[in-house]
């Protein structure tokens, strides 16, 4: 059986694997499932169609799965999908998704979300990532693995944010991040690149190099968006163990909108 407080209120349609741990005062909906060796704290609140992995961390007061901010919503039985391995700070609050976003909201594996941190409907948070304190996202975001979002980040809906890509505290995002980006600024400006972080990640020096490459075609030569990626796109030759680096750059960039753009 899994080790329930006597004051949690889990529904007994709740899926629990048998060593999850629920805290004191914790109410836990009919269609949540939650995994193995998972810990719930104390006054939290799990409900719609959530469903969380294995052995992940969440402390007191969080509120996962409820029904989006977003007006259209209809009581449509949308999802919320937690991975493995995530620590969940206090005060956070992850919403499920819409039909109109394909329905799901998405957080990954290994990801570390400090207090205060909101997934609204629909994002798509990846592997890796750090939230600071109060980082905010609107609807339909997708943040990389890897990613750093510095405390009280907002991002505007619809924004992408690339694998390796950083903000600085109180960056204002209403444009795509790149990845390996570092963005500072209401609005967000890009800075330069998160070379300490990639350094920190096992990143060669033939890797960091083709990263500074992509750097100065997108920022630094005055190059419009298609010549920067023309100019991307030969540095595999010159740097082939970034073959991957590049692609990841390449494919981010080919599904930029145009009416928001890149930080710049």
């Amino acid at each position: 059986m899994a080790r329930i407080h006597p004051t949690a209120l889990v529904d007994p349609h709740a899926q629990l694997d048998a060593d999850v741990e629920v805290g004191p005062y914790t109410v836990i909906g009919p269609h949540v499932r939650i995994g193995a060796g998972t810990t719930i704290g104390a006054h939290c609140v799990i409900d719609g169609h959530t469903t969380i992995g294995r052995d992940n961390r969440i402390y007191p007061f969080v509120s996962l799965g409820l029904p989006s901010q977003d007006k259209k919503y209809a009581g449509e039985p949308c999802e919320l999908i937690i991975g493995d391995r995530n620590t969940i700070r206090e005060y956070s609050t992850y919403h499920i998704g819409t039909v109109q976003g394909g329905g799901v909201t998405r957080l990954g594996n290994d990801n570390w979300m400090m207090a205060y941190t909101h997934l609204a409907h629909d994002c798509v948070v990846g592997d890796h990532t750090i939230f600071a304190n109060n980082a905010q996202l609107a609807g339909h975001v997708q943040v990389g693995d890897w990613a750093i979002l510095g405390g009280f980040t907002v991002v505007h809906q619809f924004v992408r944010i690339g694998a390796h890509a950083m903000t600085a505290m109180c960056a204002l995002l209403f444009a795509d991040v790149p990845p390996f980006v570092m963005a500072q600024g209401q609005p967000a400006q890009a800075r330069s690149m998160n070379f300490e972080g990639l350094r920190r990640r096992g990143f060669s020096a033939s890797r960091i190099a083709a990263v500074k490459a992509m750097h100065k075609a997108l920022y630094r030569e005055g190059l419009t968006l298609a010549q920067a990626v023309e100019r991307i796109d030969a540095l595999t030759a010159r740097y082939p163990d970034a073959a991957a680096d590049v692609a990841l750059m390449r494919a981010f960039l080919a599904g930029v909108n145009p009416e928001r753009g890149i930080v710049r």
